[in-house]
C-alpha cells in the first residue's frame, strides 16, 4: 500500500486514544485547563457515568473571544512556546493536546469570557470538526460540556466499564485534585446528587476529613519537609499526612502522590513511604498517605507519559530518600501508643485482632502465641485454662464420637480419620493424634472451614442469616467508597449485611450476619467494604464469594487464642464432617500431617 497522510480527523482520533480513555480522563483534562486558568472554584457535573454528560465549570481568567477556535487546535497551548520551556515546566497541561482530544470524539460546547471583556464567547465542535461560534452572554470563566463520549469510536464505547465504575473513577480523580490544590473550592455532581464538596480554606486537613471521614483522618500524622541528608542533594520538600501505624489496608491503593501538584504514579516512591513503616506493620499490609512532593521544575521531566500520569526525576535516590525519611520521621515521632479502643477502619484479621488491646515491650504488639507464654499456665495442662471464648456452645463435644449406621447416620459422611485431641501449642495449632500418625490443626484455617460450609449450607437452605443490631449503628465512608456501598446493598443484604443511606456519604447498620453477632458491627461492614474495594482475592471469583470469606474469617476463632480442651475437641469433630476439611475457604493448608513412620525417622529409630 502506497504512504499517505492521515486526514486530520483520523489523526485526531488517533491521538485521543492515547489520551482520552475514559469519561475520568475528560474530567482529568478538564478540571487542569481550569486550574492553570487560576481558576478558585471548580464544579464538576456528570451523567450517566460520563457518557452522556460531562460539565465542568470554573471561574478563572477565560479565553478570549480571537482565540477560541484556536483553542480547538491541535498542539495549540499558551503554556510553552520553545523546546527549552519543556526543562522548566510549571503548568497542568503544556501539550495542547486536551481540547482538541476531546472533541475528536464527543460533542462539545464551550462558552467562555475573558475577565478584561464584556462578552462571552459560545463554540460548538463534534467529531473533532467546529460546528458553531457565536457571541453570548457569560459570567468571566469558562463552562465545558462534553457530549455523548465516544459516539463516533463504538469500540471504545463498548469497552468503557459499569456506570457505577467510571463514576467511582470520576470520584477519585476530583477527590485526589481537591488534596493538591485545598485552596479550590471543587464541587462534584453526579446523576444529580452531589458526591463531594471540598471547602476550598487551603487546610489539606480539611479535604482530608471530606475525601476519607473524620475516623480515619483521626489517625492520620502530619508530614513535614526535612533538610536534605547531604549538601550535594537537591532540595526536595515532602509533607502531607500519612497513617498511624494501625491504620493499615491490604493494597497500596491508598498511597497518593503528587509532584508539583500533579497526581502520579511511581512504584519506587510507592515503595519509598511502604519502607518507611519497616517493621511497625505487618507484612502484606500498606499505609495510607497523601503526599506531596516540591522540588524544582528543572530537576523533574513530566513529558514521558501520554497522561502524564509518570514523570522521571534527575536525582531519583534523592526524591526516594527524602520521601522515606520525611514518612518515617513522622510515623516514630508521632505514632500513638496503642490504646483499648478498637480501630474502627482496622482490619479484622486473624492474628493482629489483639495488636491495640496488648502490647509487648517498647508498645509493639503481641507476637501471636505471646500471649500464652505471659500466663501461668500449668506446664503439664497446656492449652486447658484461660477461657478466651467461654461460650463452648461455637464447638459442641458429641456425647458418642462413633459413627451411627442406619436411620441414625450423619447427613454428611466423616471426612477425616477419628482424630484424638492431645494439646494446643503457641494458641495457634492444636495437636491430634489419628490412626496415622500426628496432626497439626491451624484453629483458625479450620473454624473458617467451618464457618464456610455452615454460612452455605444456611444460605441453600434459605434459612435467615441476618441478626438486626441492637443499637443505632452509623458508619462514615469516602465518596468513591459511598458510592460502591450504594451501589452493593442488594448484594450486601442477601449475605446478612443491611444497610440504609442515612445522608450523605453515611449509611445506618441495621443488621450484620448472625454469625458476627458478637461483633462490633460498624468494625465488620467497614471491613467487609475494604474487601469489595480491594478486588485483590485471586481465589474470589465474585463478589459474593468475598463477601462470604470475610464472615467466615472474622467470626473465627483467632491465632494467638488459647481454647479449651472442650473447645478444640469440638472444633476437631465439626471438622472432621466438612466436605473440604483440608483447606480453608481461602486455599490454605488447615491441617500437617507427620507420619509414624516420619517420626520414627527423626528419632532415629529406623
Amino acid at each position: 500500500m502506497p504512504i499517505r497522510v492521515l486526514p486530520d480527523v483520523v489523526a485526531a482520533q488517533i491521538a485521543a486514544g492515547e489520551v482520552i480513555e475514559r469519561p475520568a480522563s475528560v474530567v482529568k483534562e478538564l478540571i487542569e485547563n481550569a486550574l492553570d486558568a487560576g481558576a478558585d472554584t471548580i464544579t464538576i457535573e456528570v451523567d450517566d457515568g460520563g457518557r452522556r454528560m460531562i460539565r465542568v465549570s470554573d471561574n478563572g481568567g477565560g479565553i478570549p473571544a480571537d482565540e477560541v477556535e484556536l483553542a480547538f487546535a491541535r498542539h495549540a497551548t499558551s503554556k510553552l512556546q520553545v523546546v527549552d520551556d519543556l526543562n522548566r515546566i510549571t503548568t497542568l497541561g503544556f501539550r495542547g493536546e486536551a481540547l482538541a482530544s476531546i472533541a475528536a470524539v464527543s460533542r462539545v460546547t464551550l462558552t467562555t469570557r475573558h475577565h478584561d471583556e464584556v462578552a462571552g464567547t459560545t463554540i460548538q465542535a463534534e467529531g473533532g470538526e467546529l460546528r458553531s461560534v457565536r457571541a453570548t452572554g457569560a459570567p468571566s470563566g469558562t463552562v465545558v460540556e462534553v457530549a455523548n463520549l465516544f459516539f463516533n469510536t463504538p469500540a471504545r464505547l463498548k469497552f468503557l466499564k459499569s456506570d457505577s465504575t467510571e463514576r467511582r473513577h470520576i470520584t477519585q480523580l476530583v477527590t485526589r485534585y481537591a488534596m493538591a490544590y485545598p485552596q479550590v473550592r471543587f464541587r462534584l455532581v453526579q446523576e444529580g446528587r452531589e458526591q463531594f464538596h471540598s471547602t476550598g480554606s487551603g487546610d489539606l486537613a480539611d479535604v482530608l476529613v471530606e475525601a476519607f471521614g473524620l475516623d480515619t483522618f483521626s489517625d492520620m500524622l502530619e508530614v513535614s519537609p526535612l533538610p536534605p541528608a547531604r549538601a550535594d542533594l537537591p532540595e526536595v520538600e515532602v509533607y502531607g499526612f500519612t497513617s498511624a501505624p494501625a491504620l493499615n489496608r491490604a493494597n497500596r491503593s491508598h498511597i497518593v502522590l503528587f509532584v508539583n501538584g500533579r497526581a502520579i504514579a511511581d512504584q519506587s516512591l510507592t515503595y519509598a513511604v511502604v519502607q518507611a513503616y519497616h517493621t511497625l506493620i505487618p507484612n502484606g499490609r500498606y499505609p495510607l498517605a497523601v503526599l506531596m512532593i516540591s522540588l524544582a521544575p528543572q530537576e523533574v521531566d513530566v513529558n514521558v507519559h501520554p497522561t502524564k500520569a509518570e514523570v522521571r526525576f534527575r536525582a531519583p535516590d534523592a526524591v526516594f530518600s527524602a520521601v522515606q525519611r520525611a514518612v518515617r520521621n513522622a510515623v516514630v515521632a508521632q505514632a500513638p501508643v496503642p490504646s483499648m479502643q478498637g480501630d474502627p477502619y482496622r482490619d479484622v484479621d486473624e492474628g493482629w485482632r489483639g495488636s491495640r488491646t496488648e502490647a509487648g515491650r517498647g508498645g509493639r504488639p503481641l507476637v501471636p502465641g505471646e500471649r500464652q507464654l505471659q500466663m501461668d499456665l500449668d506446664a503439664f495442662t497446656p492449652g486447658r485454662r484461660a477461657h478466651q471464648r467461654p461460650d463452648t456452645a461455637a464447638f459442641p463435644r458429641p456425647a458418642d464420637t462413633d459413627i451411627p449406621s442406619g436411620l441414625g447416620a450423619p447427613a454428611r459422611p466423616r471426612t477425616l480419620p477419628v482424630l484424638r485431641v492431645i494439646g494446643q501449642v503457641g494458641a495457634m495449632y492444636i495437636v491430634a493424634e489419628g490412626p496415622a500418625g500426628l496432626y497439626l490443626i491451624d484453629q483458625h484455617a479450620a473454624h473458617e472451614r467451618i464457618l464456610y460450609e455452615q454460612f452455605m449450607a444456611q444460605q441453600a437452605a434459605m434459612e435467615p442469616v441476618a441478626q438486626q443490631t441492637l443499637a443505632s449503628v452509623t458508619v462514615e465512608f469516602a465518596p468513591a467508597t459511598a458510592q460502591l456501598v450504594a451501589e452493593s446493598l442488594d448484594l450486601l443484604a442477601k449475605w446478612g449485611f443491611v444497610l440504609e443511606e442515612f445522608g450523605g456519604t453515611t449509611f445506618r447498620v441495621r443488621a450484620v450476619p448472625a454469625l458476627l453477632a458478637d461483633q462490633e458491627p460498624g468494625d465488620v461492614v467497614r471491613a467487609v467494604v475494604q474487601d469489595l474495594e480491594s478486588e485483590q482475592d485471586p481465589g474470589a471469583a465474585t463478589l459474593e464469594e468475598r463477601l462470604v470469606r470475610r464472615v467466615c474469617k472474622t467470626a473465627a476463632v483467632k491465632a494467638g487464642q488459647t481454647l479449651s480442651f472442650e473447645e478444640m475437641e469440638g472444633l476437631i469433630r465439626q471438622l472432621e464432617r466438612c466436605e473440604s476439611p483440608r483447606t480453608c475457604p481461602h486455599g490454605r493448608p488447615t491441617m500437617l500431617h507427620i507420619s509414624g513412620e516420619d517420626l520414627a525417622r527423626q528419632f532415629g529409630r529406623e
